[in-house]
C-alpha cells in the first residue's frame, strides 16, 4: 500500500480560486496543497475585470498593491461603424472614492497575470502549486478524505474542487450542474496584437444597420496585446487568426493588421448552477460550482469570493461555519447568475444599453442578511452586509483606515466610543480574535455614520468583512 502523507486541506485547480483559497488558508497556518493538471500555467487574459468587491478582498489578501501596478483602470470605447469613429463611451462613469467605499471602479489585468501575483504571494508561505497533478480519485469518511495523487496517496481534512466547469470532483460526487447551453451562440474570444489601434481604448467594429453583432478589442496592461471577442458562424469551426482578420477587415474597411494570437477559444453561452456546494468534507468553489458568460465580468470574481468566504470557515472547523457556505455562496452564484444572463439576453436582442454597467456588477451590494451567520437585525447596516471602511487617526494622530483594523485572518469586534472596551464586546469576540476600539479619532465621523453607531455600540466584524453581529 502507498504511504498516506498528510496535509489538512488539498485544493484541486490552481485558478484564482484555488489561488485565493490557498492564499487565504496558508496565512492561517492551516497546511494546504494545491495541484493543478496542467502542465503549465495558463497564458491568456480571459477574465480580465477585477471588481471592486474583489480589490477590497485583494487589499485584504496582500496583493492589492501588485494588481493596481500592474493593471489599469477602465479605457472608453471608441466605436467603429462602417470603418468611421462615431462616438466613445464607457461602460460606466468612473466613480470618486468615499470614506465608505475606497475602490469604486473596477480594474482590468489579465487573469494569467493576476494568477500569477497570487503564486507569488503564495509562494511567500513556502506554499507552491504543484503543476502536472492531476486528481485522480478520492474517497471521504467521517474523519477526513483520502485523495490519490500521481505516485501517491494524500490524507486530508477537506478537499475543495476549484477545478472549473469540467470539474472532476463535481463529477465524481454525482452533483447536477443545472442550467443550460446555447448552440445557437458562438463566440471567439482570445489575445492578439493589433496594429493601427490606439491602446488609450478599446475599440468596437461594427457595421451600421447591424452595431451590436461586432467585434471588440480592449488593450491588456503590461502586454502588447488586446483581448478580443467576435461572432463566429456555424460554419465556421476554427479558432484563428484568419477567421478574425477577416471579420476585422469586413467591418472596418482594413488598416488593422493582426499578428501574435497567444490565446483563443470558442465560446457558448453555458450557464450553470451546482444543486449542491458541499458533499461533506468536500467542497466546491468556482466554476465548479457556477460558470457565467463573460457579459457583466462576474465569474472570476465570484470564484474568488466563494474562496474568500470559505477560507476562514475551514481554518476553525466548526460544523456551524462549514454549513453556512453552501446556503451563502449559492444564493450569490444564483444571484450573479441571473444578472449576466440578463446582459447576455441584451446584447443577443442589439440593446442599446446592453454595454452599459452599474452597481449591480460591483458586487459591493453582495450580502448574506437572512443567511444562518446573519440574525436578524433593523437599521441601514445589518449582520450580513459589507462592513464599511472610514478614515481614522490613533493616538499619535497618525492617519489609519477601517479596513486597516480589520486587514488578517481574524475577526474583530468593534467598539464605538471612547476609553476600554465594555467586557460585553469579548463576549461576542470569537476565540483567536482580535478586539478594535475606536477610542481614537474617527475623522469626520464618518465611521460612526457609516454603521449608524451610538456610543457604547459593538460590531463584530467577520474575517471575509461582513458583519456578523452587532449589540448596543
Amino acid at each position: 500500500m502507498a504511504e498516506v502523507k498528510r496535509a489538512e486541506v488539498l485544493i484541486a485547480g490552481a485558478g484564482p480560486t484555488g489561488l485565493t483559497l490557498a492564499v487565504d488558508l496558508a496565512r492561517r497556518g492551516v497546511g494546504v496543497r494545491i495541484v493543478e493538471q496542467a502542465e503549465t500555467f495558463f497564458e491568456g487574459s480571459r477574465g480580465d475585470g477585477l471588481q471592486p468587491r474583489t480589490l477590497e478582498v485583494f487589499e485584504d489578501l496582500g496583493v492589492l498593491d501588485a494588481v493596481l501596478a500592474a493593471g489599469q483602470p477602465p479605457v472608453p470605447m471608441k466605436i467603429h461603424l462602417g470603418g468611421e469613429v462615431v462616438g466613445e463611451r464607457r461602460m460606466a462613469e468612473l466613480a470618486e472614492p468615499t470614506p465608505a467605499v475606497p475602490y469604486p471602479n473596477g480594474h482590468f489585468l489579465g487573469q494569467s497575470r493576476t494568477e500569477g501575483i497570487l503564486r507569488e504571494r503564495l509562494a511567500e508561505f513556502g506554499v507552491r502549486v504543484e503543476l502536472g497533478t492531476p486528481l485522480l480519485g478520492f474517497e471521504q469518511d467521517a474523519d477526513g478524505v483520502t485523495a490519490d495523487l500521481p505516485g501517491e496517496r494524500v490524507r486530508v481534512d477537506y478537499l475543495v474542487g476549484a477545478d472549473g466547469g469540467k470539474s472532476s470532483v463535481r463529477k465524481a460526487l454525482g452533483i447536477a450542474f443545472e442550467g443550460t447551453t446555447d448552440e445557437s451562440i458562438r463566440m471567439l474570444l482570445g489575445d492578439v496584437q493589433a496594429e493601427g489601434l490606439d491602446r488609450a481604448y478599446g475599440h468596437w467594429f461594427a457595421k451600421p444597420e447591424n452595431p451590436m453583432s461586432g467585434i471588440v478589442l480592449t488593450p491588456l496592461p503590461g502586454v502588447p496585446h488586446f483581448q478580443f471577442g467576435a461572432p463566429l458562424g456555424e460554419e465556421e469551426a476554427e479558432a484563428s487568426l484568419e477567421t478574425l482578420q477577416s471579420h476585422l477587415d469586413e467591418l472596418s474597411g482594413g488598416g488593422v493588421r493582426l499578428h501574435d494570437l497567444t490565446w483563443s477559444t470558442v465560446w457558448r453561452p453555458n450557464i450553470r448552477l451546482a444543486a449542491r456546494f458541499r458533499d461533506g468534507r468536500v467542497f466546491l468553489a468556482g466554476d465548479a460550482a457556477h460558470v457565467h458568460p463573460p457579459t457583466g465580468g462576474q465569474g472570476l470574481n465570484t470564484g474568488v469570493q466563494d474562496a474568500y468566504n470559505l477560507g476562514w470557515k475551514l481554518a476553525d472547523g466548526s460544523p456551524e461555519l462549514l454549513d453556512s457556505y453552501e446556503p451563502e455562496r449559492r444564493g450569490v452564484a444564483a444571484r450573479v447568475l441571473k444578472i449576466s444572463t440578463e446582459i447576455l439576453e441584451k446584447y443577443k436582442e442589439g440593446s442599446e444599453d446592453a454595454h452599459e454597467r452599474g452597481e449591480n456588477t460591483r458586487q459591493l451590494d453582495i450580502g448574506y442578511r437572512g443567511g444562518p451567520l446573519a440574525p436578524a437585525a433593523t437599521g441601514r447596516i445589518r449582520p450580513g452586509d459589507r462592513a464599511p471602511d472610514a478614515p481614522l487617526k490613533d493616538a499619535n494622530g497618525k492617519s489609519v483606515r477601517l479596513f486597516e483594523l480589520l486587514r488578517g485572518p481574524q475577526a474583530t469586534v468593534l467598539v464605538f466610543g471612547d476609553g476600554p472596551a465594555p467586557e460585553g464586546a469579548r463576549r461576542i469576540l470569537p476565540t483567536g480574535s482580535t478586539l478594535s476600539t475606536l477610542d481614537f479619532e474617527d475623522v469626520g465621523g464618518h465611521a460612526f455614520a457609516a454603521y449608524e453607531a451610538e456610543r457604547g455600540r459593538q460590531v463584530l466584524i467577520r474575517p471575509d468583512g461582513y458583519v456578523r453581529e452587532i449589540t448596543a
